[in-house]
């Protein structure tokens, strides 16, 4: 009996070890330099494991300041999406868990869209000022709901449903927190959302107003 109990104790010992090398593995991604897509997503990833869970995609939606049932919609769409895409080699997908894993972000990119992020993530800046010389028909620096809806039904690809639907929900999402009082969605605010900058500009502004409101 204690030689099993010993065989059990040192199989636990190595489970553990395992699922921490893993874990930690997975971290390790926050050691180098992040690509810019990377930086995006590492927004959601609220304790920095290097893996995104639905809880922790509610809760960045929620702190950018979207509402309770559009954060839900959100974390099963875009861990349902991109959850599967971005699973490690050799392991199978988490059953109604849907991690996201940040250092495989780049697999995850989606069709019908801007191709200002490459097929490694990285930032392509002819791609970003594309964006504005074709849509920005009425200011040079911003874009209005109609040019944006313009750039999107552009950037649609034949038969590409989930891919039109992600570009669709993110740009859309977008507009309606960061459009100006006059409608208009600038450069700067769309060129903060590629490197991920936005989010936590947006987290900031909402603790100050909560703190603002305590105060009165």
């Amino acid at each position: 009996m204690a030689g099993k109990a010993a065989a059990d104790t040192e199989s636990n010992d190595r489970v553990v070890e395992v699922e921490g090398s893993s874990s930690s593995s997975m971290a390790d991604v926050y050691k180098g330099e992040l690509t810019p897509l990377q930086r995006h997503v590492s927004f959601f990833d609220r304790n920095k494991d290097g893996v995104i869970y639905p809880s922790e995609t509610y809760q960045g939606f929620r702190a950018i300041g979207c509402g309770v049932a559009l954060s839900a919609a959100a974390a099963v769409f875009v861990n349902g999406g991109l959850g599967p895409k971005t699973v490690l080699e050799n392991e199978k997908p988490a059953p109604f868990k849907f991690p996201i894993y940040v250092k495989n972000i780049h697999r995850g990119k989606h069709g019908s869209d801007s191709g200002v992020y490459d097929s490694n993530g990285r930032f392509v800046p002819e791609k970003f000022e594309e964006i504005f010389k074709k849509y920005a028909h009425t200011r040079p620096d911003a874009l209005t709901g109609k040019e944006l809806q313009e750039m999107m039904k552009a950037n649609r690809e034949p038969k590409d449903l989930k891919g039109w639907l992600g570009g669709f929900t993110e740009w859309k999402v977008l507009y309606s927190l960061c459009k100006d009082k006059d409608g208009f969605l600038h450069k700067d605010t769309v060129r903060a959302v590629y490197d991920g900058s936005l989010f936590e500009r947006l987290e900031q502004e909402r603790n100050s107003k909560k703190e603002s409101s305590k105060k009165k």
